[in-house]
């Protein structure tokens, strides 16, 4: 019986709490394991530089990780994957007789290797901080200080605000790319206020 409740309880469960979120703030995601901040690193392209210069940015990066012990990194594909999409195609392309809607779907299938080559390098470097039991008064001095580093370093970073986290979670969760403004409420958008 207990499995039972324990299953209700979960499907009722609302989305934060299931992924241990209390709340976003204009800086952090707060979850009951400390606040995580974000860092949005510019990624180098390396295919163009000289051995050297990529000594170079391995280097600053090292510089970087050892001087910040709570330092956490990820990387986000932010990017949509269309494989599903041009397999169907490809599968009806040839199946289809009327050469008219087999051009179309050749078509279909060029437009979306286009897209797909345009965002190939759209891909995110974070760097994540845990602040467990900071003091408020200290903790965007401390932000500061690590964003400077990052930019004396030579990384083009800055750190992640409320819309970013956003964009981040619906990245990494649900691999959404394509939404440019995420709501806090279901339908948010969709609410006249004053009527």
């Amino acid at each position: 019986m207990n499995r039972k409740r324990k299953q209700a309880a979960k499907e009722k469960a609302s989305t934060r709490q299931l992924m241990n979120i209390i709340d976003i703030t204009d800086y952090s995601l707060a979850t009951s394991h400390g606040k995580l901040v974000f860092f949005v690193i510019k990624p180098t392209n390396i295919s163009v530089l000289s051995d050297a210069s990529v000594g170079a940015r391995i280097y600053a990066l090292m510089n970087v990780l050892k001087g910040i012990a709570e330092i956490e990194m990820l990387c986000l594909n932010s990017r949509e994957n269309f494989e599903d999409n041009k397999g169907f195609l490809r599968r009806r392309t040839d199946a289809e007789q009327n050469p008219v809607i087999r051009k179309l779907l050749q078509q279909d299938a060029a437009n979306l290797d286009r897209m797909q080559v345009q965002m190939a390098t759209a891909r995110e470097f974070l760097i994540v901080i845990r602040l467990r039991d900071e003091k408020e008064t200290d903790v965007l001095p401390y932000l500061s200080r690590i964003e400077k580093s990052l930019k004396d370093q030579g990384f083009t970073a800055r750190r992640a605000n409320e819309a970013d986290i956003k964009r981040l979670l619906g990245v990494y969760y649900e691999q959404n790319v394509t939404t440019e403004q995420y709501e806090d409420f279901d339908g948010e958008r969709w609410v006249i206020l004053g009527e």
